[in-house]
């Protein structure tokens, strides 16, 4: 049983990278004059197989980012070498805490590997906001897990694990004065194996509050993890697809 959602057949666009050249900057499905929208769903397009990494399974990554807004636009970003899109979707989380959704991508570039990276809609257009540092490597990837006010403190914290193959480490970031900030990290930690095209775990709330559901570094066992300013990791049993299904419905 798989836990996360499947891989879409167009992936994440990426953010602003030094030395990438953004080579189409948007197309509107319409010329209806720009109004305050919002994001409604994103997809992937424009299969490339310029980075073969493969660890989704498949050696076909994407360029182009599409995302429709609440009034049926459809705004597009595309970039060029030496950018990919390497995730499983595109994502709509609110990041700025203004209840509106930002999207959030996994890119990665041919020879600094992946990043996080946000993208925001603002007055018709589709525009990047923040991203993480690169992982620094070729072909190294990260796996998001979500995106809450982890620790109550009214900012949102997005939370993805770092190289889930290699470093398993569990990374918290919180988006503020214009930037990402890291506030937390924890070794041992994974959501994903190579050649899956879905990404495991995610974020729970049963009712005391966000928990992150993650597997142990070995596989070995289901792990519920909050943040309150440190990572404090509590085990629900040994790990099966069917058990962290379970925990991220509170079961």
């Amino acid at each position: 049983m798989q836990t996360g959602a499947p891989r879409h057949p167009a992936r994440p666009w990426a953010a602003v990278a030094r030395g990438a050249r953004l080579a189409l900057c948007l197309w509107l499905t319409s010329p209806v004059a720009a109004v305050a929208q919002e994001a409604v769903a994103a997809r992937y397009e424009g299969a490339v197989t310029r980075y073969p990494h493969g660890v989704l399974g498949d050696e076909v990554e994407y360029d182009t980012l599409a995302v429709t807004l609440s009034d049926g636009r459809v705004l597009r970003r595309r970039w060029d070498a030496p950018l990919v899109f390497e995730d499983v979707a595109p994502r709509l989380w609110d990041v700025t805490g203004d209840g509106r959704p930002e999207i959030v991508t996994v890119e990665s570039h041919e020879t600094r590997g992946a990043r996080l990276a946000i993208w925001t809609v603002a007055e018709g257009s589709l525009d990047p906001l923040a991203a993480t540092p690169f992982i620094g490597q070729r072909f190294r990837w990260l796996a998001p897990v979500g995106a809450a006010d982890l620790d109550g403190d009214g900012a949102i914290e997005i939370a993805y694990v770092d190289r889930p193959h290699l470093a398993k480490t569990l990374r918290i970031w919180r988006y503020t004065d214009g930037a990402m900030h890291e506030v937390a990290a924890a070794p041992g930690f994974t959501n994903h194996r190579i050649g899956w095209d879905y990404i495991a775990g995610g974020l729970r709330d049963c009712g005391d509050g966000p928990e992150m559901i993650l597997a142990s570094g070995d596989w070995s066992r289901t792990v519920a993890l909050r943040f309150d300013g440190r990572l404090r990791a509590r085990d629900l049993g040994g790990y099966s697809a069917d058990r962290m299904a379970a925990a991220l419905t509170c079961r």
